[in-house]
């Protein structure tokens, strides 16, 4: 009960009940749009689910029937599923309202944005009507036998988000920012903004774009490690400046861009007892495979299994399996294990932020980092939602 009223209060700080209730008029029968659209949402907050438990079990749980004066017909399932139809044509509208509201409340800029993307998959088969965004595609649920959509997704450093869109699930992330990068100029103007992506986002065209636009759009990019094998003679010669307690990068100029290669012991520390528990699991697991009696076939999968149990630690050891037979041999590569521990807790941010200084460059990638898990969190949450109901129109 306490939850619920907690929401309903931030509901009517937002002025969302005033909003909603001018574009969701009553029906004919009675039937009060907004009060269902409340639930909807005090259930996405409180317990996400799908619309079926939110009709079988769930609202029945809740004291929101006494808080909105109604009855069980705000969770009828027809109802729940209807309403998300009448939702999408007051999209900017409600990004325009909540906007001022964060103004108003949190005294909220919009000087630096998050940018991220992730995807929610359907347990539905193919065909689908034309134009429907359902797409076989990369998948980040490990799913690649469902079809699925994208969702991009702009926020600020609090949470709040700008905009997203639903895109088709075939849709390669390197080609979505340069529309997002002029939706934003277009709503809220030119300003010197700083974009926080992720490395797989920007390409070269578009940061290039960035720079010489006026004024330049500036960016916080974390890097592949690629690129760090490149840089790495170069940044042996650069010092070490702490920037915080635990916390000191190298920084090297190149391009009108500077790379910063960042080090936190707290994450040295993390790394490093994944990658000692996976190793140590993967070890035991070589050895009872190796004393089992198996067919080539059984021991193809067995491996298979453990590659996939621990990637980060295979890709620390050489395993060889003969040509015919079931023997193999394995070793450590030390050479790898070398380059791995020197690796750990360390990160390679690109950006045009020539003049920051660099703890602030840090903090920018911790915003995006944490941003990054949140949406991974969410998104094990989503499929059970998005299963139900057909939302590749939005």
């Amino acid at each position: 009960m306490g939850a619920c009223w907690l929401t309903l209060v931030l509901w009517r700080e937002l002025q969302l009940d005033r909003f909603w209730a001018r574009r969701l008029p009553p029906s004919r029968k009675g039937t009060a749009w907004d009060a269902v659209l409340f639930v909807l949402v005090a259930y996405r907050l409180l317990a996400p689910g799908s619309e079926w438990r939110l009709h079988r079990e769930w609202f029945e749980r809740t004291g929101l029937a006494d808080l909105l004066g109604a009855d069980f017909g705000l969770a009828e399932i027809h109802k729940l599923y209807a309403c998300h139809d009448r939702l999408l044509v007051h999209k900017q509208a409600l990004f325009d309202h909540l906007i001022e509201r964060w103004r108003d409340l949190f005294n909220a800029r919009f000087d630096v944005l998050l940018y991220d993307l992730t995807s929610t998959y359907f347990e539905a088969d193919p065909p689908f009507p034309e134009g429907d965004k359902r797409r076989h595609g990369y998948s980040r649920d490990h799913r690649p036998d469902c079809v699925q959509v994208v969702i991009a997704l702009v926020v600020t450093p609090e949470g709040l988000p700008l905009a997203y869109e639903v895109l088709a699930g075939n849709t390669a992330d390197k080609t979505t920012l340069r529309g997002f990068l002029e939706h934003i100029e277009r709503r809220y103007g030119k300003a010197r903004r700083i974009w926080l992506m992720d490395r797989g986002i920007p390409t070269e065209e578009v940061l290039a774009e960035m720079r010489c636009a006026d004024p330049p759009v500036q960016y916080v990019v974390g890097t592949p490690k690629g690129r760090l094998s490149r840089l790495e003679q170069a940044l042996l010669a650069k010092p070490w400046q702490e920037v915080r307690p635990g916390v000191a990068v190298k920084l090297l100029p190149q391009d009108r861009e500077l790379f910063v290669l960042a080090q936190s012991r707290d994450r040295v520390a993390k790394e490093r007892a994944m990658r000692r528990r996976q190793l140590k699991w993967l070890w035991k697991r070589l050895g009872q495979i190796a004393a089992m009696k198996l067919t080539r076939e059984e021991l193809l999968m067995k491996l298979g299994a453990a590659r996939s149990q621990a990637p980060t630690a295979w890709r620390l050891v050489r395993l060889a399996v003969a040509n015919t037979g079931t023997a193999f041999s394995y070793h450590l590569d030390r050479d790898r294990l070398r380059q791995a521990r020197r690796r750990e807790g360390r990160y390679l941010l690109r950006t045009n932020l020539t003049e920051n200084d660099p703890a602030s460059l840090w903090s920018y990638y911790l915003q995006l980092v944490a941003v990054e898990e949140l949406g991974q969190a969410s998104a094990g949450t989503c499929p059970s939602v998005w299963r139900l109901r057909d939302w590749s129109r939005c």
